[in-house]
C-alpha cells in the first residue's frame, strides 16, 4: 500500500462534488452492481445535496466522499437501507477506475467502520457482491466481512443472472 494512502479522509459531499456525483452515478459499468434503473440529471443530484441533511437516521442512508487533500475525491463510500429497528446498514463504494487496487477501497471501508462501529453504535454492516466480481470479494474479506450466503441468480445484466455473496460484518465494539 502506498504512504498517501494513510491521508485519506471521509467527508460530507459539498456542492463542488456535483460534477464527481454525476461521473458516478451515470456510469453504467456500475448500474449492474446496484439498483439503479438509469442515469440522474445534475438537477437531481443537485437536490440531493440541497436536501440531504447526511444524517443516516434521519435519511436512512449516508454518502461520503473519499477524498485525499492533493489528489482529490477518490470515489464515494454509502451507507444505505438503514434498518434503525435492525440497526444494520448496506455497505456500497466505488473507486475512480484509474486509483482502482491501490488499498482506497480498504482504507476508507475501515473509516467507515469506525465511524459506523463506535460512533453511529451500528451493529452491523453488509454488502451484496457479485460472486465473479473478485476485487470486491478480496476487499470485504481482507476487512474480516463474512460470507454469510449466496443468493443464486440475484443480479441480471442483460439476458444473463449472476450469483451475489452476502457479506457481513458485526460491531466488535459491542
Amino acid at each position: 500500500m502506498e504512504s498517501w494512502i494513510d491521508e485519506i479522509v471521509l467527508r460530507a459531499p459539498e456542492p463542488e462534488d456535483l460534477e464527481s456525483m454525476f461521473l458516478f452515478e451515470n456510469d453504467e459499468m456500475l448500474w449492474p452492481d446496484s439498483n439503479a434503473t438509469g442515469p440522474y440529471s445534475r438537477y437531481q443530484l443537485k437536490q440531493y445535496l440541497l436536501e440531504s441533511q447526511n444524517d443516516v437516521f434521519a435519511d436512512r442512508q449516508l454518502r461520503l466522499m473519499i477524498g485525499h487533500k492533493d489528489r482529490g475525491t477518490l470515489g464515494i463510500i454509502d451507507l444505505c437501507t438503514f434498518d434503525p429497528r435492525h440497526n444494520r446498514a448496506e455497505v456500497g463504494i466505488v473507486i475512480k477506475p484509474e486509483m482502482r487496487g491501490k488499498g482506497i477501497a480498504r482504507k476508507a471501508l475501515g473509516l467507515l467502520e469506525v465511524h459506523c462501529f463506535r460512533l453511529l453504535g451500528i451493529h452491523q454492516l453488509y454488502a451484496y457482491v457479485r460472486k465473479d466480481n473478485i476485487p470486491c470479494v478480496r476487499l470485504f474479506l481482507s476487512a474480516g466481512y463474512g460470507e454469510c450466503a449466496c443468493l443464486p441468480q440475484w443480479f441480471r445484466i442483460g439476458s444473463r443472472y449472476h450469483d451475489v455473496c452476502l457479506f457481513q460484518k458485526f460491531n466488535p465494539f459491542n
